[in-house]
């Protein structure tokens, strides 16, 4: 019997699989002479050694240049990379990173599969094959999310690091912490593990801010160009505040002076409803005594130093005032 040119076992088996089949799991079922007619009438397709997917998954234009690999879903190409790894790898770099929800793959961007440094498996079209002494596709080395194994957050992080354009590189690692993911002290542990890295001095200082309390770019290039310095006091950073019933974190708090300092972002700026949301909220902050005080993106990075003699001025009169 067959279904749409290939054998009824066979077919069910794909089926069964999400529509792809190893040649290992085939071959427990039917002859391998069935497998290579499925193939050879063009039903099936080698998408990796040893890995088939129905044809009809993969599309014929205008993708027909791009390998096999690539012109599969996203989803049908992480599950076919992990049936080729056959239970020794885990999806890591750039990939982990989207599985983590912290930077979608673009279409055309490889796949990235760690494995261990005996496994024997390679890179393949579309697929890139990282060789980690010591690895194993499961805890600690690796968790599940969305049903599929792949490396803690922290080392895809790292990995991910070099392989992203320099201005993309610390957004993800921002966002992790910023959602209480990770922590700039578990990342720097497992920085520790990577001996040689690309840009290594630039996430070392990007975890520095973050340790320091930075949760933005904005308030990174704060604190690199504006508020440490001669005459500046030890600004705490995302100090949390209760106020009737309600918890506010401050950007920067002169706890002496008690001056919050507010960093607006660029995307800040026009936004009615968030206008009123920071009134309320300073208003809030007002009945503790607390003066809060905004900067906007184009002050802080165009007009440097007049928006620093505005702080140390308002922090003398605060000063004056007690």
């Amino acid at each position: 019997m067959t279904v749409c040119g290939v054998n009824g076992v066979l077919q069910l088996l794909v089926d069964h699989g999400g529509r792809l089949v190893t040649r290992g799991l085939a071959v427990q079922v039917v002859p391998e002479s069935t497998l290579r007619a499925a193939c050879h009438a063009g039903r099936l397709l080698r998408v990796l050694p040893e890995v088939y997917v129905h044809t009809r998954l993969v599309p014929p234009r205008p993708h027909a240049d791009l390998p096999l690999l690539a012109r599969l879903s996203p989803e049908l190409a992480r599950r076919a990379v992990l049936a080729y790894a056959d239970g020794r790898g885990a999806l890591s770099s750039l990939t982990a990173l989207d599985l983590w929800d912290l930077r979608g793959q673009p279409p055309g961007e490889p796949v990235h599969l760690d494995v261990p440094a005996d496994s024997g498996l390679r890179t393949r079209p579309h697929l890139v094959v990282h060789h980690r002494q010591g690895f194993t596709a499961e805890p600690p080395h690796a968790i599940t999310r969305r049903g599929l194994p792949v490396v803690r957050l922290e080392r895809a992080l790292v990995d991910a690091w070099p392989l992203l354009p320099p201005i993309d590189r610390p957004a993800p690692l921002i966002r992790a912490v910023n959602e209480r993911l990770t922590t700039p002290e578990r990342v720097d542990a497992a920085l520790g593990t990577v001996p040689k890295l690309t840009g290594r001095a630039e996430l070392r200082t990007l975890l520095a801010r973050l340790t320091a309390g930075c949760r933005s770019p904005l308030e990174i290039w704060g604190h690199d160009h504006v508020f440490t310095g001669p005459d500046m006091p030890a600004f705490r950073r995302q100090v949390r505040i209760q106020a009737r019933r309600r918890t506010i974190y401050l950007d920067l708090y002169a706890e002496r002076e008690r001056v919050d300092i507010e960093l607006d972002g660029a995307t800040t700026h026009g936004d009615r409803r968030q206008r009123e949301i920071d009134l309320r909220r300073d208003a809030l902050l007002a009945t503790l005594g607390i003066l809060v005080v905004r900067f906007a993106h184009r002050r802080l990075v165009h007009e440097t130093d007049e928006v620093r003699r505005e702080i140390l001025a308002i922090l003398a009169s605060r000063r004056r005032d007690a």
